[in-house]
């Protein structure tokens, strides 16, 4: 298979590193706005570099979009009107309207669109859903999701995310409908700025909590930030009536008990989350060519993002007009 990848950043440069390594890959073809970048890259990894994604798209059979935000929707649809399959990192587009639009232009085409949500490769998410599926949880009365960066972005970055619920929450909204198999009812979310005014000049939050109930009744609390000095912190936690489980408790979790008895974590704790989710990437690039091949039915198509941006998009109204938010309302 001869695979391109339009925009080598720093999760581009990563896939482009898988993709070189991977078997299945004959050919590796790199595009970037940022010329002398691609060619760096491509001489390292032996590969070619195209002009403009046009001509990458006529080159290869499936293709990963790892651009700027700002450009991803009009990539992939570059891509469905080739005829390419695509994988395109997350946020696909920050505008429900402007997502409806790639959602249908890939059923319209027929061409598959897996979108990265890396978290639905994590051998750990994958447990928890096993056993939410098999009943051995019992029900789930209620879970937690933390998701705290160890520091916060660039300001420019902060301007163009999206507002963290739909630039860092995001991957918590779908994992946890990845998890329980349900849609999100209602949200009531809460934001603040309690040390980085940057976030405050892009009407943004450096810190989050979301109360949150799912279609069935069970709730759940979300927490966040964009600054933890102890390290990269992502976990799921489920409480049910026969078993009670945690999804990103280990020993490089950027947390420490005070309890006399307990030993700290053997560490490092995770610097990123490229390093917490190395394996998930890797396992979520081989299976995009698996179902670009036509060999694998998409574990992550372009609805999946859509509700993941809605829940991010109720959480966004509710913190700003301080009310309760169903999801009903965000159509």
């Amino acid at each position: 298979m001869r695979v391109g990848v339009l925009g080598v950043g720093r999760i581009g440069t990563f896939h482009a590193q898988t993709l070189a390594a991977h078997s299945g890959v004959e050919r590796l073809v790199l595009y970037d706005a940022d010329a002398a970048r691609a060619r760096d890259l491509a001489s390292s990894l032996a590969a070619d570099v195209a002009e403009s994604p046009e001509e990458l798209l006529g080159r290869v059979n499936a293709a990963v979009v790892a651009a700027p935000t700002a450009f991803n929707a009009e990539l992939v649809h570059l891509c469905l009107s080739a005829g390419v399959p695509a994988l395109c990192e997350k946020p696909v587009a920050l505008d429900l309207a402007d997502l409806n639009k790639v959602v249908e232009h890939a059923g319209d085409a027929g061409v598959p669109l897996q979108v990265g949500f890396q978290r639905r490769f994590d051998a750990g998410y994958r447990e928890a859903r096993r056993l939410y599926r098999n009943g051995d949880l019992g029900r789930v009365y209620t879970f937690r999701l933390a998701g705290h960066d160890p520091a916060p972005p660039h300001a420019d970055y902060i301007a163009t995310s999206g507002g963290i619920f739909r630039d860092l929450h995001i991957h918590d909204f779908d994992a946890i409908r990845f998890v329980l198999e349900q849609e999100v009812e209602e949200v009531v979310a809460y934001g603040g700025v309690l040390g980085f005014p940057e976030f405050a000049e892009a009407d943004d939050y450096d810190s989050t909590v979301a109360s949150i109930r799912m279609a069935d009744g069970t709730l759940g609390v979300l927490s966040g930030g964009r600054h933890d000095p102890l390290g990269y912190d992502i976990r799921m936690e489920l409480f049910g009536s026969r078993d009670s489980i945690s999804v990103g408790l280990d020993e490089h979790t950027p947390l420490r008990s005070v309890e006399p008895s307990m030993r700290p974590f053997e560490g490092p704790p995770y610097p990123d989350f490229q390093t917490r989710f190395e394996d998930a990437y890797r396992a979520e690039v081989a299976t995009f060519l698996e179902v670009a091949a036509g060999r694998e039915d998409n574990p992550c198509a372009a609805k999946d993002a859509y509700e993941a941006l809605r829940i991010a998009t109720a959480c966004h109204i509710s913190a700003h007009e301080r009310r309760p938010v169903r999801l009903e309302e965000i159509a």
